[in-house]
């Protein structure tokens, strides 16, 4: 049988998880437990002291990334189980999560449905993600952001490194996957409203989330971001070419500047891309 660790972050959150653990608990009894109390204020951590289960506690909040890395160090199953606190994950879907990994994927996500999601500003952004995310690494992604994932633990642990602190971390997890060429699954699910206020700033998040996608873009693949870049230049230098060359027949210094600048980013980018080869040497 298959040892599984479950990772749950929380950061005052102990109403939904005196819920959800119980659940957890009837459905995987042979399940490592592992929470993490993100610098709460409302007694998680004693509240749990004395279980079965593994408690850590950060002197102060660091983050949700910080705090899945936490878990992810001393969980000793095979499979690592990723879920919120609030309420949103259920404990129903972990078999579901777990049948995809036995497909033999390595990595299996909760997609959320659109009703799932909190608000149409952040259901549009969510989108947005994905498509550009999807188009980063060449497949389609569901849901980029979902915290809810079952995921081989040896090959989660190789990119702990690269995972930021913030909320930011499924963008970077999933990305990393995908340009490394493992295989990820989603699986539909529907997360009901959360118990209590999110922690998640849309705006400042949101920029957070929308430079981890260039950061992974560019660390896994520079000319998918070099590249376009330069055909851009490229065409506008052309067409500056262009127009001054029918208005006053003459190459100005503003073309040079851009066709050179549009050879320099390719290059960069090229050379970029033969730097990361060196990730794979082994």
């Amino acid at each position: 049988m298959v040892n599984i660790s479950i990772i749950i972050p929380a950061k005052n959150e102990l109403e939904s998880l005196k819920t959800l653990i119980p659940q957890i608990h009837t459905l995987h009894p042979s399940a490592e437990i592992i929470i993490i109390d993100d610098g709460s204020t409302d007694g998680t951590s004693s509240a749990f002291a004395g279980s079965n289960h593994k408690i850590i506690t950060h002197p102060y909040s660091k983050g949700n990334g910080a705090a899945i890395k936490s878990g992810a160090r001393i969980a000793q199953g095979d499979i690592l189980i990723t879920m919120d606190a609030d309420g949103q994950h259920q404990a129903d879907d972990i078999q579901h999560l777990l049948a995809k990994l036995a497909e033999g994927y390595d990595m299996a996500v909760g997609a959320r449905s659109r009703a799932s999601q909190a608000g149409a500003h952040r259901s549009l952004a969510n989108g947005f993600y994905n498509l550009f995310s999807g188009w980063m690494v060449g497949h389609k992604i569901y849901d980029l952001t979902s915290g809810f994932r079952a995921v081989k633990t040896e090959k989660f642990k190789e990119f702990l490194p690269l995972l930021p602190n913030g909320f930011s971390y499924p963008t970077t997890i999933t990305m990393s996957f995908f340009r490394s060429g493992y295989s990820v699954a989603y699986l539909p699910i529907h997360a009901p409203k959360r118990t209590g206020k999110s922690h998640i700033n849309i705006w400042k998040d949101g920029v957070r989330f929308f430079l981890i996608i260039f950061k992974v873009g560019t660390l896994f693949s520079p000319l998918k971001i070099f590249a376009p870049v330069a055909f851009t230049m490229f065409l506008i230098a052309s067409s500056w070419y262009g127009w001054t060359w029918w208005h006053e027949q003459r190459f100005t210094n503003m073309s040079a500047l851009l066709y050179t600048g549009s050879v320099m980013t390719f290059l960069l980018g090229l050379i970029s891309e033969q730097i990361t080869q060196l990730m794979y040497k082994k």
